[in-house]
C-alpha cells in the first residue's frame, strides 16, 4: 500500500518517537497518496514553531500550518530532574502539534495526544499517591475524549481494587513463550512460526525451553510466583506430551504454592484435542483461552486462520465439558473486508457460547504483518465501521453482564481506538493487568519473550531484557539468553 513520505525535520528538539505516531493519525486527511509530508519543529528562545508543509499531487508545495507555541516556564519551573524537564518540554510540543493539526483536519482522535500502550497507567498511579480529578486530568493533559477518559478511569479503578488484594509489589510472574500456530493470520507480527515448517525444530526447542526455566527458576527467593502465562504462538500447537513436559518442568522447577492464575493460550481452535485439554485440566490450569477473532467464515479464510467457525464452538463445548469455568475469547473490530453487521454476527454467535471473559481488539497494522507487507493483496477490502463495532462491542458487553477490566493500545490503531478485556466478575486476567500496568517483575522465557523488570520502585521505571526472537538462534544461543537475564539480575542487585 501506498503512502505518502513523512519527513520530520527537528531543531534543538529530540522526540520524534513521540511525534510520529501522532502525525500518523492525522496525516491521511492532509494528505493525498500522491503527496508528502514536511513537518519541522524549532525551539529558539523560549517558543516552539511548528510547521507542517508538504506537496500536493500536481507537485506544488504547500505550506498547511505554521504557528508558535509558547514554552511557558510556570509549567516547567518546579521540576528539576532533567528527566521531568524533558518530560515537560514534551506534552507541551505533543499538545501543540495536536491543536495544529486538529483545528487544521477538524478531526479530534478519543484518546487525544496519547500514543503509548498504557493509558490507564496514568490514571492508577494516580490512585496510588490518593489523587483526584482523573477525569480532568486526563483531557486537560493529554486531550483525551471525556469517554475515553470515563472508560480508562473506570478500568483503573478495578485494576488497582483486583490488585489492592495481593502484594503485586513483592510478587512476580512468570511467562513460557511456545512461538508455534498451524498458520499465521495477515495481521500477526509476533514471533510465530508455522508448525508445518518448523516441525523439525519442535523438540530442540523446547529442551532449549527447559534448560532456560530451570536456570532462572531461582532468581527470586524472596519474592512469590503469583501467575503464569503460556503464550505465544499457541502453545497447543505442540503436542499432548511436549505440552505437559513444559508444565511439569515449570511446576517441578518453581515454587508454585503462591500461583493464584495458570493461563494457558489454547487460542487457535485447529489446535486443540481433547488428550491436551484433558491433559491441561489434569496439570491444574485455572484459565485458558480460544480465540476466533471472527465467526464469519470467509474473514477466517481472508486473514489465514485455516479453521472454521464451527471448529470454535466444538472446541468451547469440550472445553466446557471437561469442566473449564474460565475461558477467554478473543475477538478483533476491523479485520480485513468486515462490516458492522460481520460484526454483530460474530457477537451473536459469542452469546450463545456465554464465554467467562472477552477481550476485543482493535486492528493495527503492524509494520511486519503480511496486512501491511503485502497491502495490495488487501486494498480495496479494507474494514468498515470500526469505532461502530467497538461501541457494539461495549454495549453488548455490558448488557450480558460483563464489566472492563484491562485496556491496552498499540501503534497504528485503526480509528486511534483501544483493545479491552471484559470479565464477568471473578473471572478477570490477573496476569492481563500486571503486564499491563507495569507493576510487578515479569520474568520471561522463550524465543521473543521479554523480562521485564522494576528498577526503581519510587520512579516505577520498566526495563526490558529479551530474548533473540528467531528459534533457531533462540536455540543455537541458549546459553546466552539465559546469561542476558541472570547478569541483568546480578548487576542490578534485583531479589
Amino acid at each position: 500500500m501506498n503512502e505518502p513520505n513523512v519527513a520530520i525535520n527537528m531543531s534543538g528538539l529530540d522526540f520524534r518517537q513521540d511525534v510520529e505516531p501522532l502525525i500518523k493519525e492525522f496525516y491521511p486527511l492532509l494528505y493525498n497518496k500522491a503527496g508528502g509530508v514536511t513537518v519541522s519543529f524549532a525551539l529558539e528562545d523560549g517558543r516552539m514553531r511548528l510547521a507542517v508543509g508538504g506537496t500536493s499531487a500536481a507537485g506544488d508545495n504547500v505550506q498547511v500550518c505554521d504557528a508558535a507555541a509558547e514554552i511557558t516556564e510556570e509549567f516547567i519551573s518546579g521540576e528539576t530532574d532533567a528527566k521531568k524537564r524533558h518530560r515537560a518540554y514534551r506534552n507541551q510540543l505533543l499538545r501543540a502539534l495536536y491543536r495544529l493539526l486538529s483545528g487544521y483536519t477538524g478531526k479530534e482522535l478519543p484518546w487525544g495526544v496519547l500514543t503509548g500502550v498504557r493509558p490507564t497507567k496514568l490514571i492508577f498511579e494516580r490512585l496510588e499517591r490518593g489523587e483526584a480529578k482523573h477525569l480532568q486530568f486526563m483531557y486537560d493533559n493529554y486531550y483525551v475524549s471525556k469517554e475515553k477518559a470515563a472508560l480508562a478511569t473506570r478500568i483503573a479503578a478495578v485494576e488497582y481494587q483486583l490488585l489492592d488484594a495481593i502484594d503485586y509489589r513483592n510478587g512476580y510472574s512468570l511467562y513460557i513463550g511456545v512461538p508455534f500456530c498451524p498458520s499465521i493470520c495477515n495481521y500477526c507480527s509476533f514471533g510465530s512460526h508455522p508448525i508445518e515448517r518448523f516441525a523439525d525444530c519442535i523438540e530442540p526447542y523446547i529442551e532449549a525451553l527447559k534448560k532456560e526455566i530451570r536456570a532462572v527458576s531461582s532468581c527470586f527467593p524472596g519474592r512469590v510466583l503469583e501467575t503464569v502465562y503460556f503464550g505465544g504462538g499457541t502453545p497447543t500447537s505442540i503436542s499432548a506430551k511436549q505440552l505437559r513436559e513444559l508444565i511439569r518442568c515449570v511446576k517441578e522447577s518453581f515454587d508454585m504454592s503462591g500461583v493464584r492464575e495458570f493461563t494457558v493460550e489454547a487460542g487457535r481452535p485447529d489446535s486443540i484435542t481433547e488428550d491436551k485439554l484433558l491433559l491441561l485440566k489434569d496439570e491444574g490450569i485455572t484459565r485458558i483461552s480460544i480465540n476466533p477473532q471472527s465467526m464469519v467464515e470467509r474473514t477466517l479464510e481472508t486473514i489465514g486462520r485455516r479453521h472454521t467457525a464451527q471448529q470454535v464452538r466444538d472446541a468451547f463445548a469440550m472445553a466446557r465439558r471437561l469442566g473449564f469455568d474460565n475461558i477467554n475469547m478473543d475477538l478483533i473490530a476491523g479485520l480485513t473486508g468486515e462490516d458492522i453487521n460481520d460484526f454483530d454476527y460474530t457477537l451473536s454467535e459469542i452469546e450463545k457460547l456465554d464465554p467467562d471473559s472477552v477481550t476485543v481488539h482493535t486492528l493495527a497494522r503492524k509494520r511486519a504483518a503480511r496486512l501491511t507487507t503485502e497491502g495490495e493483496l488487501y486494498e480495496g477490502n479494507e474494514a468498515r465501521d470500526v469505532a461502530q463495532m467497538v461501541e457494539t462491542a461495549a454495549s453488548f458487553m455490558k448488557a450480558h453482564g460483563y464489566e472492563p477490566y484491562y485496556l491496552y493500545r498499540q501503534k497504528n490503531m485503526t480509528d486511534n481506538l483501544e483493545n479491552v478485556g471484559y470479565a464477568r466478575p471473578g473471572k478477570e486476567g490477573l496476569y492481563n493487568i500486571l503486564i499491563m500496568e507495569e507493576k510487578q517483575i515479569i520474568l520471561a522465557c522463550g524465543s521473543g519473550a521479554s523480562s521485564k523488570f522494576v528498577r526503581d520502585a519510587g520512579d516505577k521505571r520498566f526495563e526490558r531484557v529479551e530474548n533473540v526472537k528467531n528459534v533457531h538462534e533462540y536455540i543455537d544461543r541458549i546459553d546466552e539468553m539465559i546469561s542476558r537475564k541472570l547478569d541483568y539480575i546480578a548487576e542490578h542487585g534485583i531479589s
